[in-house]
């Protein structure tokens, strides 16, 4: 009995409680974590990031629908992507400080614009370098990102970004099985939850921004598509893709919900349901957002058996469902999601960093990644959740 005692104690005292915490702590992680991107990671030659720190390490990647992909020179735009978005939500908390990032990180993404197909998009790499594939998920979040921009500045070029890259995944859209738009432009053996969760977001923030019905229609029918092909009713999750056996579309019927369980798809799911919500006043929508929260607390969040707090997911992943319940917040304000991630961000910082205060890979800090190479968008990720933390706690929180 002694020793659980002593054991509760010592966890009690390493414990970062979060409701302790001055309100300015998380935005001075956020810029911390932010200004170590930028000076371990920036290639300036290029103005772009690398992969990894230390930019020599050049493992293979498996983010790509084919293998053989390996590091390069400078990152794919999936982690370039994360760079932009923390400097959105930082350009929220600071805009004099963060307005000359907002403007390089521009240049830097629109590194990646292929013209050379037509409608224009953002491909995975720099196109200086080769042309090579086009991802609607990718996609996605670059216009994500523009949007996120124009809502801030006004700035009518990234209303016109953001809109050209919702024309580059609306012509991918089919209406076989449903609808819906596949991971890899020209390539139609899926229909997964990340191209399609991402496309309705943008879709939603575009309408949002500008009153144009086109877009909350498209919205809408993806938005069904994907809570009717891909939520399971059962857990309240969404699963990750419609799998297309063959790769042929033309009225085949023996498709397959792949059961691969990721937390920014039931992310990005949530920040639709708010959203449509707010615009429409249906209840519905916030019912689903509702249920897709608790179901998803569920699934992911957990403690170990001495005691210490976990998400079964990578931390980027994490943080988009964390959009998603900061948004659902926002409205119920309910704070038992957004309590559980920030439970994991405070412990994170104590107990799973490096020792230059790179964040580690395993937010609980059980295995020791002090010599293991970061990746840039596990270090990015945590500029956003803590920049997106101390809005909350501004708010009042």
């Amino acid at each position: 009995m002694r020793k659980e005692l002593l054991l509760l104690l010592s966890l009690y005292l390493m414990w970062p409680v979060a409701q302790a915490q001055p309100k300015d702590t998380y935005l001075q992680r956020a810029k911390e974590t932010f200004h170590l991107v930028w000076d371990k990671y920036r290639v300036s030659e290029h103005g772009l990031f690398a992969e990894y720190y230390p930019n020599s390490y050049k493992p293979d990647l498996t983010y790509f629908q084919e293998s053989g992909h390996k590091a390069q020179e400078v990152s794919y735009l999936w982690p370039m992507s994360g760079v932009f978005s923390s400097v959105n939500i930082l350009m929220e908390l600071d805009p004099k400080t963060y307005k000359p990032y907002l403007d390089s990180m521009v240049v830097a993404v629109e590194e990646y614009l292929d013209t050379t197909r037509t409608p224009y998009g953002y491909q995975a790499y720099p196109s200086k370098f080769q042309i090579v594939d086009r991802y609607y998920d990718d996609n996605g979040l670059v216009g994500i990102d523009y949007i996120d921009a124009y809502m801030m500045t006004r700035d009518a070029s990234f209303l016109t970004k953001a809109k050209a890259v919702m024309t580059f995944i609306e012509s991918g859209w089919t209406d076989d099985f449903g609808g819906g738009v596949p991971w890899l432009e020209g390539v139609h053996d899926q229909k997964p939850a990340c191209s399609n969760g991402k496309a309705t977001v943008l879709a939603i923030k575009i309408y949002q921004a500008t009153g144009e019905k086109e877009y909350l229609r498209y919205a809408i029918k993806s938005y069904d598509w994907m809570m009717e092909a891909l939520r399971d009713d059962t857990l309240d999750i969404i699963w990750n893709a419609l799998l297309i056996p063959d790769g042929t579309t033309a009225g085949r019927k023996d498709t397959e919900v792949q059961k691969h369980a990721y937390t920014y798809n039931t992310g990005t799911m949530i920040q639709s349901a708010v959203r449509l919500y707010k615009i429409t006043g249906e209840r519905g929508y916030l019912d689903d957002a509702q249920a897709l929260a608790d179901g998803s607390y569920k699934y992911y969040f957990g403690h170990t058996a001495d005691g210490i707090p976990y998400v079964k997911d990578i931390p980027w992943f994490t943080l988009v469902l964390f959009r998603g319940y900061q948004e659902l917040y926002e409205i119920d304000k309910n704070a038992k999601y957004v309590d559980a991630v920030i439970e994991r961000a405070d412990w994170a910082w104590v107990h799973a960093r490096d020792e230059v205060g790179l964040p580690y890979a395993d937010w609980t800090g059980r295995k020791d990644e002090q010599k293991k190479p970061k990746w840039l968008l596990d270090t990015s990720c945590m500029a956003e959740l803590y920049a997106r933390i101390a809005l909350i706690k501004a708010q009042g929180k």
